[in-house]
């Protein structure tokens, strides 16, 4: 059932997939499991966007799919998490991006492993991530972008946190799209995360829980 759920995830067919989801909850199957195949439907959506085979609506619809089998599938999480918060993490799309479905599950994933997020959502300029990190303290950033253009603008917000005299109390991770170790050391972020459990594993490094 699980490539059952990729694939109407992938095709757009809501009904399908939100039934499939519900029967393996239903059956005890571990709600993590269900968020990582919608990751890997998120990563055909993904790749059929970047081909021209969806567009912006398909784009926007798959991130609607999935956002009612995650909440379906978080509310099982909530009832067997500790609510004990490990640390704080601003996060959002970089300036000049609006793509968030990416962003969206890397949030989701966090809260459910026990950070507290805040979430600035998408075309986010680099002084409002300033402005969050000196009003919140919280010791982690994560940048999300999936737009080449992202990197300029992951750059330029990482030089405003370190011209605000906060680099050296925060961890930032970026992420989406064509992240990869070149883009990091342009950008000059502490690492890079590659899906949503990457970054959870990030975070709870940087803050020492085991």
């Amino acid at each position: 059932m699980a490539d059952a759920l990729v694939e109407a995830i992938a095709d757009l067919k809501e009904e399908e997939a939100v039934r499939i989801a519900r029967e393996r909850l239903g059956a005890g199957e571990d709600p993590l499991k269900i968020l990582e195949d919608g990751r890997k439907a998120m990563e055909i959506v993904g790749r059929r966007y970047a081909d021209k085979e969806y567009f912006l609506p398909d784009l926007i619809y798959s991130g609607e799919i999935l956002s009612k089998i995650s909440e379906m599938s978080k509310s099982r999480l909530l009832k067997a998490s500790q609510r004990q918060r490990l640390g704080k993490c601003v996060i959002g799309t970089v300036a000049g991006d609006i793509h968030d479905i990416g962003k969206n599950i890397v949030v989701f994933m966090l809260d459910i492993h026990g950070f507290e997020v805040h979430d600035l959502g998408v075309d986010v300029p680099p002084q409002k991530f300033v402005k969050k990190i000196q009003e919140t303290k919280a010791e982690i950033v994560a940048l999300s972008g999936f737009l080449t253009l992202a990197f300029d603008s992951m750059k330029e917000t990482i030089q405003a946190i370190s011209d605000a005299g906060l680099r050296g109390r925060v961890k930032i991770m970026i992420g989406g799209g064509q992240i990869d170790e070149k883009v990091r050391d342009y950008s000059k972020a502490d690492a890079y995360g590659t899906d949503a459990m990457s970054a959870v594993t990030l975070a709870r490094e940087w803050v020492g829980a085991k």
